[in-house]
């Protein structure tokens, strides 16, 4: 980071008019006071970010990584704003694509990047992958589409249950807004006045398919009805921060209950690695959101025009940012493989009696001792 200016000075920033829509609720306050250290901990926690997913990239396409591998290109506004507004004690689940998530909740680069190898450092000891990636307090990464949204509702009735003063925040994308499980969490989280802030990733598409031929209404966040909702620039860091607090101070307001978010966002991939992105989509659409609604770019620009740091300095943060990726990439490639008598284990808790686990085949079955 920079080190000759004050870092440690505040300053306020008027957001555009069009970072928040509401339902039901006041907006947020467009004004925003932000230390200059904390903005440029944002910017490089999204340019390493985007580092992260440009080298699982690369991993994959060199057939490095098995199985399924969802990038959150574009999108490390909505990760980035979340943690930089939580403390350590709320709690995070989301969906598949999750690396970002659990960056931001602590997790470091090498053990993400180990597990998308499926190596024994890896975060979940190489037997998640990408979709299952967990610290604590940030509950994964779920493959199921839609499965962790009552699953959020779970975890923020135990916050209440509890006495504890944390935040639960659950997100899903727009693909599985439609599903009756969403709103049967919804109902019960309004019933029983749960902390939980529902937020939904809204990229643009789910899967191969628009919003506009998937949805009825793709005003996601109204969809709660009866849970008040806020419509968020989720190209902008600081939007989604400014969102993210109120919306923690929402749920934690005794008889407020749940919120819902939608994050305004954009993916630059397609939906998995195994999708080009560009048959349901123009490359130009792509190229253009990317020439003028970057999350990067948009925090980059701030901190050139409120002299926080120059042009010089950013492009050392961001060779400093690809360096330590590069880094971790080299260690994983090089860890080893997972011990083969894990593979049992993690399945059932310890001393649950459980006899024995079938493999594949019949032959593979082991019995516990």
């Amino acid at each position: 980071m920079p080190q000759d200016h004050d870092q440690t000075q505040s300053l306020t920033m008027t957001l555009s008019k069009d970072s928040f829509e509401t339902h039901k609720c006041d907006p947020p306050s467009l004004e925003i006071t932000v230390s200059k250290e904390e903005l440029l901990r944002m910017y490089m926690a999204m340019v390493t970010m985007r580092r992260i997913e440009t080298t699982a990239d690369t991993f994959y396409k060199s057939q490095l990584i098995r199985g399924f591998c969802h990038l959150c290109t574009g999108q490390e506004a909505v990760g980035v704003g979340l943690e930089t507004a939580l403390t350590q004690e709320d709690k995070v689940i989301t969906a598949y694509r999750s690396h970002g998530f659990t960056y931001m909740r602590k997790g470091s680069i090498l053990p993400i990047l180990a597990e998308l190898l499926g190596r024994k450092n890896g975060i979940s000891g190489g037997k998640g992958g990408s979709m299952h990636m967990f610290t604590p307090n940030f509950f994964g990464g779920n493959g199921i589409v839609g499965a962790q949204v009552p699953l959020g509702a779970g975890i923020a009735f135990a916050q209440k249950y509890l006495g504890r003063k944390a935040a639960t925040f659950v997100f899903y994308g727009d693909g599985a807004a439609n599903q009756g499980q969403v709103f049967e969490a919804f109902n019960m989280a309004k019933l029983w006045g749960l902390p939980a802030v529902f937020v939904c990733e809204n990229n643009q598409y789910g899967m191969g398919t628009s919003v506009e031929r998937s949805s009825a209404s793709t005003d996601y966040y109204k969809r709660g009805d009866y849970i008040p909702g806020i419509k968020v620039d989720g190209m902008d860091v600081l939007a989604v921060h400014q969102a993210i607090a109120y919306a923690r101070d929402w749920a934690l307001t005794e008889n407020k209950g749940p919120l819902l978010l939608e994050m305004e966002t954009y993916r630059y991939g397609g939906h998995s690695m195994s999708d080009p992105g560009v048959s349901y989509r123009s490359r130009e659409e792509i190229q253009k959101v990317r020439a003028e609604n970057d999350p990067i770019t948009h925090l980059k620009e701030r901190l050139l025009e409120h002299h926080i740091s120059t042009e010089k300095e950013l492009k050392e943060m961001d060779k400093a940012a690809r360096a330590e990726v590069d880094k971790a990439a080299n260690e994983a490639k090089e860890s080893a493989q997972p011990d083969i008598e894990t593979f049992w284990t993690d399945v059932y808790k310890e001393g649950k009696g459980v006899p024995f686990l079938r493999g594949r085949e019949p032959q593979e079955t082991h019995h516990y001792k």
